[in-house]
């Protein structure tokens, strides 16, 4: 086999949560032009037919369905329209995220951690979970979305750090646990993205001066640079990579 043949995802099926902006949608178009059939996957279901759509008229494939992660009967329905529309799953990207908080760990409001786990980490958990059928019989590949947040602790985000922390740490479990199934599951760690998400910290511009001095490349990422590591994680070219945790970050994590 060639090895730019392991690249294509042609006929493969694909669900990206938070899909429907920011980093997600670059994923999740990324996967498309590799031949995947994507599902746009995010709350509001205006919001995934218009990106679907878009992917369309560009000759891709794609469907939106509506889906808040945090409720999980919502997830079985995800999983039971892909299925409807596609007939399989082979690929689960994990990013739909929240970060409602910024400040000291001590001066959160009661509930907002575990609105944060729940969202950030549970839902990932659960809808796999959901999967797992469908995943053992492709011998799939699960990539979920970390941070170097979670890697490195900041301050003011303390609490989305913990999540993205227990994120990777699902992520090593689900690759030691359902390797045996022929499932892969990797983790992807961005710095900071420039996308609404964290328009907080890169509209600052003390803060992203400050950033951009730091790294090694000088500079933030844009949500398109984030799509060719997931392609290749989705893909036959990762065949043997399973609990690996990439950092797509411009070299924050080695600049010290």
């Amino acid at each position: 086999m060639r090895i730019k043949s392991k690249f294509d995802l042609t006929d493969k099926v694909a669900i990206v949560t938070g899909s429907s902006k920011g980093i997600g949608e670059s994923i999740a178009r990324g996967l498309a032009e590799f031949g995947a059939h994507v599902v746009i996957s995010s709350r509001n279901q205006e919001a995934v037919d218009q990106v679907a759509e878009s992917y369309k008229k560009d000759g891709l494939s794609a469907i939106g369905i509506a889906c808040n992660v945090g409720k999980y009967e919502e997830l079985d329905t995800l999983i039971a329209k892909t299925i409807e529309a596609f007939g399989r799953i082979d690929i689960i990207v994990n990013n739909a995220a929240i970060n409602p908080y910024y400040g000291p760990v001590e001066g959160s409001d009661d509930g907002v951690f575990q609105k944060i786990m729940n969202v950030n980490v549970a839902a990932a958990l659960e809808l796999c979970k959901r999967a797992l059928p469908q995943l053992k019989e492709s011998r799939g590949s699960i990539i979920n979305i970390s941070s170097v947040e979670g890697m490195i602790p900041g301050f003011g985000l303390g609490l989305y750090s913990v999540s993205k922390a227990a994120i990777t740490m699902l992520t090593s479990n689900m690759a030691k646990e359902w390797g045996r199934h022929g499932i892969r599951a990797n983790t992807v760690c961005p710095g900071l993205v420039k996308t609404k998400f964290s328009q907080a910290l890169w509209t600052n511009d003390k803060t992203l001066s400050g950033y951009e001095k730091h790294v090694p490349l000088r500079r933030m990422a844009q949500p398109d640079e984030l799509a060719g590591v997931v392609c290749f994680l989705a893909s036959d070219a990762s065949s043997y990579v399973t609990g690996s945790v990439i950092a797509v970050d411009g070299g924050y994590l080695i600049a010290g």
